[in-house]
């Protein structure tokens, strides 16, 4: 699973994502601090069976578990600021446009202070519902530019055949993750002539492109800088003006302080926690700082958000399931006697026979059956699993 992180530029973008992940990036305060991507993990949090089983200490192999709460890695991809324009090469917009064609879902990261314009240069009063109108437009018109460099060569060959029409979209958007299923989604949800594709006016096509690119590429509002005076204002202009996206108050800058503040050891703090201890000896002016973001962000929000827009992008927007695999059903283990040591995440609907390829092709080729280790009963390849299911798979 690939998120990618986009905004303006300075959006704060490259501080969400170093508060995601604790890499080393530039950050500055004025546009295109990033040009070549950063990418890196970051984590989304469940809650660990090891606290309902009984279970002593997990035994992660990938991610950590604090507290009951395993930590599970998920890929982030920060790209460069993109502007008005940027569907057609402005800023370099094509580039960085490219650098998401991987990405399963977007973080859009947007400055709700209102002190950076739509290019990231600093002022006063500016309206982010502007950044949201100009970036929803500079990916649809980056859907409908793919669209349209075969459009007329494929449409008038395949106006004879819906299923020829689906999978000559899909083959031609297949770089970004489409699918034929996706299409035929959106064919289904619009009044779309398929009869005459050829015919389509342009108007049409930026629908369709439209429709296409919120299906694959779903996207959810970080309203970065929540902190800052007037943010509330405009938090409620956004959430008024797109009721249909998930829109989440954060602020970047108080989690990646708490995150550094628990890595030297000065703070204990559990990402998306509502508050924290200190436990080393702080100056002034660092418990100035922690009291201002306990003060102003986690009392008034009840955490940074950081964690929160991770956790919204892969279980609502993507509707993701987390799945613990073991070898041995009755003491929750691998076959080294590791408590709970795989987690994967699994797209809702998925079985146990997907499970079984995603652990490994050979696996799924070899299934048999499997065993829902809290019940002890037998399910089979097309039993649809559950949210923190922990499961053992059976090989011939």
């Amino acid at each position: 699973m690939l998120i990618g992180l986009v905004g303006k530029p300075s959006c704060g973008k490259s501080t969400f994502f170093k508060a995601c992940t604790l890499a080393n990036v530039e950050i500055a305060n004025y546009p295109f601090t990033t040009i070549k991507p950063n990418q890196g993990v970051g984590f989304v949090k469940v809650a660990c069976p090891e606290v309902e089983l009984n279970l002593k200490n997990c035994n992660p192999q990938h991610g950590y578990c604090v507290n009951g709460k395993r930590f599970v890695p998920v890929e982030l991809i920060d790209v460069a600021g993109l502007v008005r324009g940027a569907s057609k090469g402005k800023g370099l917009g094509n580039q960085f446009l490219d650098d998401l064609t991987s990405a399963d879902a977007f973080i859009h990261i947007v400055d709700v202070s209102g002190e950076t314009d739509a290019e990231g240069k600093e002022t006063k009063g500016y309206n982010p519902v502007q950044d949201v109108q100009m970036l929803e437009n500079e990916l649809d018109l980056w859907y409908l530019g793919i669209l349209k460099k075969v459009w007329k060569s494929f449409a008038k060959k395949v106006q004879s055949s819906k299923q020829e029409f689906t999978k000559s979209v899909a083959i031609q958007f297949s770089g970004l993750k489409v699918k034929e299923e996706d299409v035929k989604k959106v064919l289904l949800k619009g009044d779309y002539n398929i009869e005459r594709p050829a015919e389509w006016s342009e108007q049409e096509l930026l629908k369709f492109a439209h429709e296409l690119r919120h299906l694959t590429k779903p996207m959810l509002i970080a309203a970065n800088k929540c902190d800052k005076e007037g943010a509330n204002v405009n938090i409620d202009n956004l959430k008024k003006d797109y009721p249909e996206l998930i829109i989440i108050p954060c602020s970047a800058d108080s989690e990646l302080a708490l995150r550094e503040a628990s890595k030297a050891e000065l703070i204990d703090y559990i990402p998306g926690d509502s508050d924290f201890t200190v436990k080393g000896d702080l100056s002034d002016k660092q418990e100035s700082a922690l009291e201002s973001i306990k003060k102003n962000v986690l009392k008034v929000y009840g955490n940074t958000g950081i964690q929160q827009v991770l956790n919204s992008v892969v279980f609502e927007l993507l509707r993701y399931i987390s799945v613990f695999p073991v070898e041995n059903e009755h003491r929750f283990t691998s076959k080294k006697g590791n408590v709970l040591p795989d987690v994967y995440l699994l797209a809702s609907g998925s079985t146990a026979l997907d499970l079984a390829y995603v652990i490994h092709t050979n696996i799924g080729e070899s299934f048999v059956s499997a065993i829902d280790a809290r019940t002890g009963k037998k399910i089979g390849k097309d039993t649809e699993l559950k949210n923190k299911d922990v499961v053992k798979i059976i090989t011939r």
